[in-house]
């Protein structure tokens, strides 16, 4: 979400993934810690609050792990569910 729309808020965002504000900011924190996002303050903002949030090149290089990761979990599912089906049909 936050690679789609930099300009997202910590409150859109709770509301989109259903969490709380303070789990939000919670996470953000420790993503910009990590280096994976970047919070940028806007500063012709008429409040000092809003920020951009900018995934860093370590932060694409983790998603894309992530979804190597996920979609290799996926797989070993499919194949071990197609490996039961054809065992359930002999």
């Amino acid at each position: 979400m936050v690679e789609v729309n930099p300009a997202i808020t910590q409150r859109e965002l709770a509301a989109s993934l259903g969490v709380s504000l303070g789990r939000v900011n919670y996470c953000l924190r420790a993503l910009v810690e990590k280096g994976f996002i970047k919070g940028n303050n806007f500063k012709r903002s008429k409040t000092k609050l809003t920020y951009a949030y900018l995934l860093t090149p370590s932060g694409v290089i983790e998603k894309s792990a992530l979804t190597k990761a996920f979609l290799a979990r996926k797989m070993e599912e499919f194949d071990a569910m197609k490996a039961e089906i054809e065992a359930l049909q002999k």
